[in-house]
Parts: C-alpha cells; structure tokens; sequence
C-alpha cells in the first residue's frame, strides 16, 4: 500500500468550515456520486433503524436516506462544525417540529463519539479520503455498527487529479495533491478490520476547466485544499503557478483541460455471530502449532 503525506486535521477543519458556504454550488461531482451510491441501496436487502452519515459535509444524502429509510434516525458527523451548521439550514421547520431533524456531532472519523452496536448503516460520501489511518477508520466503523449492519461508503482511488499532480511534479519538494489508496487494497482493510462480503468497484469521471486557475477554484469552493503536513508553508506564488499551468497545457483536449477523478464505490457488513443448536454462539478455536 503507497504510503502517503499525514494530513493536518486542523487545517482540514479550517478547509472545510471556510468552504460550508460555497460547497454546494462548486460540489457538482459530489452529488453526482452521492445519488448514484443512494441508487445503489435499492438494491440492498437492509431496513436500519439508526444511521451515521459519516463525513455528511452540507447533508447531500440526507433527504435521500430518509425517503428511503422513513422510519430511520439519523445522525450526522462531521469534521468542520461549519458544515454541519450550513447543513441545519436546509431542515424543514416541519422536521425540527416532528424532532425528524438530523442529529449532529462534530467528530472524527478515526474517533467516532458513539457506543459500540449503536448504529445499524454506516454510509460514508467521499470523506474518507480525509482520513490519516484508513485501517482506524474502518475500525471504528465496524466497532459502532451493530451485528448485521452495513458500511456502505465511496472514496477517491490513485487516479483521481492525476492531471494536476503530474503538472506538479518536480515544481518543489513539497506535496500538493493528497495521494489516494487503490481499491484493491480497501477491500483487503476491510477484511481486516472484521468486515465480511466486501463488493468493491471503481468508476472514472472526467470534468473539464477552461483553465488551471478555473479548477483550482473549485477545488478551494469545495473545502479541497492541500492539507499535508508537508506542504508549502505559505501559498505558492506566482512562477508556482505558471509553470504548473505550462506543464498542464498538453493534457488539453477539445479547447478544455481535463481533471479525473477516480470514485470508488464499496459495501461490507458487520457479520452477525453464528449460532449453534442451543441459541448460543459458535467459538472458532484453532490450535497452536508446537502445541
């Protein structure tokens, strides 16, 4: 698994919190993967009665996983409290009325603030990426799930940006575009961190910007700036820029430049323990070699 710069959780708290006001309007990929991963729940036998939307940014899905799951309770996390703030303002007074609102907490994915078997769906829309320890993560998923819950997420793969990041390259020593982990190796951390059935699949999306600067703008929009605990100490200047765009020039294609984005769409579920005859649970116990 590539190894990768940390992130500065404060400065991705920052990020986003400056961000909440502008993320709709710029975040148009986001919500684009968000209805086509709510689509997917059609498919998926589960009727939960407690969901986390981990990393729920301005609430996106939320409308979506109460039509579906009416009878649901929802609880909203999130890293910048701006977000969670800018999501409020969308609730429905009838909804504060009926105590049908969302209930926020402003957390870390890597640290979720809720009991264990507490929730019965996990779904997560492309926050994952924010995370320093994937596999703490997806600890914590699995530890707050209750047995026969589902982790339904989406992620960004190594390919996304990699346009940008390779008009980046050799322009300093610092990093300036988050690296991301292949889907192969999700699943494998699934695995490992007790999750069972993983389905893993992958779809590539293209946007296009008249310019370098253009992209960018959309980028810091949506809360996306570069949070490693490496990057530059001030912002980069001017010759940064120019010679970032220079190299970006040949990628350009019909007049526009493009900027992939790699999402990756998964599931797993927490399995339930296997009972024996008497109703009680069955003990896997393996011998010890030398013993």
């Amino acid at each position: 698994m590539n190894k990768h710069p940390l992130l500065d959780k404060r400065a991705v708290r920052r990020s986003f919190d400056r961000a909440a006001a502008t993320y709709d309007a710029a975040a148009v990929l986001q919500h684009e993967v968000c209805r086509r991963s709510l689509e997917r729940l059609d498919f998926i036998r589960h009727t939960p009665a407690r969901i986390l939307d981990a990393g729920s940014g301005t609430g996106n899905a939320w409308r979506g996983l109460a039509t579906r799951y009416p009878a649901a309770r929802l609880v909203a996390l999130d890293l910048a409290p701006g977000m969670l703030r800018q999501a409020s303002t969308a609730v429905s007074w009838h909804q504060r009325l009926l105590r049908r609102a969302p209930a926020t907490i402003c957390g870390d994915l890597e640290q979720l603030p809720l009991a264990a078997g507490s929730i019965d769906l996990v779904w997560s829309n492309l926050a994952l990426q924010w995370v320093n320890a994937l596999p703490q993560a997806f600890s914590e998923m699995h530890r707050v799930l209750a047995p026969g819950g589902l982790f339904m997420f989406t992620t960004f793969g190594p390919d996304t940006l990699k346009e940008l990041r390779a008009a980046q390259t050799g322009t300093d020593s610092h990093t300036h575009v988050s690296g991301f982990i292949d889907m192969h190796d999700i699943g494998d951390l699934l695995v490992q961190a007790g999750f069972a059935d993983p389905v893993i699949d992958m779809e590539n999306f293209t946007l296009t910007y008249a310019d370098v600067k253009s992209l960018m703008r959309d980028l810091k929009a949506i809360g996306a700036r570069n949070a490693a605990t490496d990057r530059p100490p001030a912002l980069s200047g001017k010759a940064w820029l120019d010679t970032v765009t220079r190299n970006y020039e040949p990628s350009r294609r019909d007049g526009k430049l493009p900027a992939t984005f790699e999402v990756v769409y998964g599931h797993a579920w927490r399995p339930a323990p296997r009972l024996g005859a008497g109703g009680r649970p069955v003990i896997d116990i393996k011998p010890v070699a030398g013993l």
